[in-house]
């Protein structure tokens, strides 16, 4: 099952659109590895997968992620990122920008 558009938020994405996977330098969002981007009142909530569970920067992932949430949205939201391994990873999920990248 993959993430759908309503789990999404569009602003959410954008701020987080430069935070790429350093071993493959693709964005994570285009490499489809957002799984949950959602805001209340106060909170953002993001939820990312990673293409390995071997990852020895994961950490540096998602410490980034949570920077660029806290500078778009600011120091009065919360910002919770969760690393979730449920659906797997799989490339299908690469957006064609992606995709073309990794093809050179």
């Amino acid at each position: 099952m993959h993430a759908s558009t309503h789990t999404l938020d569009p602003a959410i994405l954008q701020a987080i659109a430069d935070v790429r996977d350093p071993e493959l330098g693709v964005g994570i969002v285009d490499l489809g590895l957002v799984y949950r981007a959602r805001r209340a009142p106060g909170r953002v909530d993001v939820a990312i997968t990673l293409t390995s569970r071997g990852c020895p920067l994961a950490g540096l992932i998602l410490e980034e992620t949570k920077v660029c949430l806290e500078d778009r949205f600011g120091a009065a939201t919360a910002v919770g990122v969760e690393l979730v391994w449920e659906p797997r990873w799989t490339p299908d999920r690469m957006s064609g920008a992606a995709r073309a990248l990794l093809s050179r």
